[in-house]
């Protein structure tokens, strides 16, 4: 699966396969008093776990899945479930619905997990086993991670406490070479006083990140420690943090290009949502207002590929690979998947310092502002800070470089691989210096210092954002598009894997703004696919729907905003986005604040107009 036509409408579109996973259940809030916690009843909550007692309550996805055949053994007892080993196109599924009580503090799935393999590739994952809870993956093995016996395997899954789901297993093979995926011994262990009720406050508050890495001859490996400082902004207590390693997407938990080892300040748990999460433990809870300081080692290996986390040849692309909290608020923890459809970042403004030593060589972009000193013996120590950023990015390679100033003083570099001309480069220098003013007129002055730009033809997604460092092709749309993210996502920050149109849609809409295009008669050619397709939809939604994407949330989502713009008027259309982004600096927006706050930038009852547009929130 390849990752969306990013970003923008300039850019092909790219189809991507589904991921059909979503995030955790949300937990209501009350506008009432909370309710007292309910008491935590610990429990065992899957049924028949060994495959002792027949089948039931298990679905299985033919007779032969629960056994006792020869060929496989138990872990314990003499019965087993058996999903594959046939050698040929072949799908098996095991799986029952489970109650995780509500109140306990702790859930966890433990299962015993045995592969065999006729497979003798070492990097190819052919034949794969999935295993899931609702919608959610929480991991992921395939015949690279055969064994000779049986390993237990724990996830933690008290995010779904109070729910009923599906916890089901998943066995696929392709047309040759038979793997078996022997389970066994499956339990769901709940444990732990009470839980406490949730607030909406947004926490760990006030990320600190400070990064040491060192890369090899080629950049494409960086070795090194990190460490996070925090504040618990919530009145309720924080027992655990999350680390999202976005990247393992692009491996496989036996070969993760992210790894973090050695933690301080916590212990580290059990890795989930397909080795993209790491749950850490505090060693005592941290009550509001309280602080703490987590450390790991890092190694990031970059793979090959012209990715906005890969290599295109000589030159590194390495987007979201720093770990950085996840967010808690009144919905829970939010572990979502990784979409290569779009974004699922969804992050606080943070303080970062990174330094990189590589190379004196190789050039590295990197978000924030560089200052470069000598190293030891042929390199170079980068040392680039941020401060109130939601991610940082950098890249790596004997790039071309370019610079200048915006006539209103923004620094500007061009980093061009190799094959790009000259005059190409000083185009995009052009376009980077009257788009950081154009939109930094419109919405309020661009903050980060330089800006930074990495230009190469082979972004089969068009561009990525990141704050003060964007990916792009040749191509003024596209990179006025980047730049206009500085400002919807990175300034105004938004739950992108929930409400994607907020940063799309708004850049794409800034890009017309900034390209004297009116979008007129945009609206007249909407065609909707179906009645549940609407602007606003998450990545769970588009990743299933994955042609619409675009058209959708960008092109239907800025025809939404330009039509906004013509019911209210050029001036109030203004005022509400500049207003509007002045009051969520370097916080985080929803679609319901955009449509409070451009409600009161009218007279005229806008109900009709999101139900037209389909803009719900």
């Amino acid at each position: 699966m390849r990752s969306t036509p990013h970003k923008s409408l300039a850019a092909a579109a790219c189809a991507a396969a589904a991921l059909a996973a979503v995030s955790l259940p949300a937990v209501p809030a009350s506008a009432a008093a909370p309710a007292a916690p309910a008491a935590c009843t610990p429990a065992q909550v899957v049924a028949n776990g060994d495959f002792e007692s027949g089948t039931s309550p298990w679905t299985q996805s033919s007779t032969s899945v629960i056994t006792n055949r020869s060929g496989e053994t138990a872990h314990g007892g003499t019965h087993f479930a058996w999903l594959n080993g046939v050698g040929s196109t072949h799908t098996d599924t095991l799986s029952q619905s489970v109650t995780i009580p509500s109140g306990c503090s702790t859930a966890t799935l433990t299962y015993w997990l045995h592969i065999d393999t006729a497979e003798t590739t070492t990097s190819t994952a052919y034949d794969k086993l999935t295993a899931k809870i609702g919608s959610t993956t929480l991991a992921t093995y395939s015949n690279l991670d055969k064994n000779s016996g049986y390993v237990q395997k724990s996830v933690d899954v008290s995010g779904f406490a109070g729910q009923t789901v599906t916890l089901a297993f998943t066995g696929t093979e392709d047309s040759s070479l038979k793997t078996s995926f022997v389970l066994d011994d499956v339990a769901l262990n709940t444990a732990g006083g009470t839980t406490p009720p949730p607030d909406s406050t947004r926490t760990p508050a006030a990320p600190a990140y400070t990064v040491n890495l060192t890369s090899n001859a080629s950049g494409n490996g960086w070795t090194g420690h990190e460490s996070a400082t925090f504040t618990n902004a919530s009145a309720t207590a924080l027992n655990e943090v999350y680390l999202r390693l976005w990247d393992n997407y692009h491996g496989t938990c036996s070969a993760m290009p992210i790894t973090v080892g050695n933690v301080t300040g916590g212990t580290a748990g059990a890795l989930s949502v397909d080795c993209t999460a790491l749950k850490i433990d505090l060693p005592a809870p941290l009550s509001q207002g309280q602080s703490a300081t987590i450390g790991f080692d890092l190694g990031i290996t970059v793979p090959d590929g012209a990715d906005r986390f890969g290599a295109d040849g000589a030159f590194n692309n390495i987007g979201n690979a720093l770990p950085v909290l996840a967010i808690r608020d009144a919905a829970g923890w939010h572990l979502d998947p990784y979409t290569n459809n779009g974004e699922s970042f969804y992050s606080l403004a943070a303080d970062f310092k990174v330094t990189l030593d590589h190379p004196t060589g190789l050039l590295v972009p990197a978000t924030g502002t560089s200052v470069d000193t000598p190293g030891s013996s042929g390199r170079t120590i980068t040392t680039a800070t941020a401060s109130k950023v939601r991610d940082f990015a950098w890249a790596a390679g004997p790039f071309s470089k370019i610079s200048g100033t915006s006539p209103a003083g923004t620094a500007i570099n061009i980093y061009s691989v190799s094959g790009i001309s000259s005059s190409s480069a000083q185009s995009m220098l052009a376009t980077a210096k009257s788009a950081v003013d154009t939109h930094a007129a419109r919405f309020g002055a661009y903050p980060y210092g330089e800006l930074d730009a990495v230009i190469d033809n082979n972004y089969w997604f068009g561009g990525m954002e990141y704050p003060g460092f964007v990916l792009d092709l040749v191509s003024t749309t596209a990179l006025t598009h980047e730049i206009g993210h500085q400002w919807w996502y990175g300034i105004v920050g938004d739950d992108e894997y929930n409400s994607p149109w907020l940063d799309e849609a708004f850049a794409d809409y800034s890009t017309d703004l900034a390209l004297n295009q009116t979008g007129t008669n945009c609206w007249n050619s909407v065609s909707w696919a179906s009645s549940s397709e609407k602007i606003t939809n998450s990545m769970a939604y588009w990743d299933a729907h994955s042609s619409r994407y675009s058209t959708v949330v960008y092109g239907y989502g800025k025809c939404a905003l330009h039509d906004l713009r013509r019911l209210i008027g050029d001036s109030a259309m203004a005022k509400l986005l500049k207003d509007y982004a002045t009051s969520h600096w370097y916080g985080v927006s929803t679609t319901a604040e955009f449509k409070a706050a451009a409600q009161a930038a009218t007279s005229t009852d806008l109900t009709s107009f999101w139900t037209q547009h389909r803009i719900d929130g």
